[in-house]
């Protein structure tokens, strides 16, 4: 008899490390839930995924910040597979910490990350409520968006953006990526040509403004 998969939700799957999290765990034959909050580029996703030959996988949009989409998400598990045994929560706190654009000086990107690194020595991650898994990727993401925003602040005369090109398929990644070299340099591309007065200290999933 054929063991039943594991069922396992990601949050904040459609882009970045949750993304790749919902590539590898579908890759390992469990039927992984890809959430996200925009459901048009959610679908994009999963599509891309399937594409891929990745058939273990499917999208229900959620916002972990809104308990009716919670409870929708909970009653579609519970319906359709009658359990969960991962659940993948993309932490938050440095994002947190770095959100607040109006009171982000580089003396506090650098205290952040200061004590990132004391509880990282300490083995305190986890304890002190940091990201655990590809903890330095995140971390270092989060201080480039904070970064991106203190410059733009301090430069007002320059147009200084972050972007992220996507999961491109590159020798970095030993070509397991989604996107094209040509699709991938899009983004950045397009932000290099922005006209005198354009946009700055914002960042950018591919070629769209994202959240921080």
């Amino acid at each position: 008899m054929e063991q039943a998969k594991r069922i396992a939700v990601v949050t904040g799957g459609n882009k970045g490390i949750g993304l790749e999290i919902c590539r590898q765990l579908a890759s390992n034959g469990t039927m992984v839930i890809l959430t996200a909050r925009d459901e048009k580029r959610g679908l994009e996703t999963v599509e891309n995924l399937k594409a891929c030959g990745l058939s273990h996988i499917l999208f229900h949009q959620l916002e972990v910040t809104d308990q009716a989409s919670i409870a929708s998400m909970a009653d579609f598990i519970k319906n359709k597979f009658g359990k969960l045994d991962i659940l993948v929560v993309l932490n938050e706190k440095a994002k947190k910490e770095l959100s607040d654009t109006d009171s982000l000086t580089e003396e506090k990107v650098e205290e952040v990350l200061k004590r990132y690194l004391e509880d990282l020595k300490e083995d305190l991650l986890e304890t002190k409520g940091w990201p655990v898994n590809f903890s330095a990727y995140i971390m270092s993401k989060a201080a480039l968006n904070a970064y991106t925003r203190v410059l733009a602040k301090k430069y007002p005369n320059i147009a200084i953006n972050a972007v992220s090109p996507g999961f491109v398929k590159t020798d970095l990644n030993h070509h397991r990526g989604i996107l094209t070299v040509e699709q991938g340099a899009k983004g950045p591309v397009m932000l290099a040509l922005l006209p005198n007065g354009g946009p700055s200290g914002l960042f950018y999933d591919q070629m769209e403004v994202s959240t921080f």
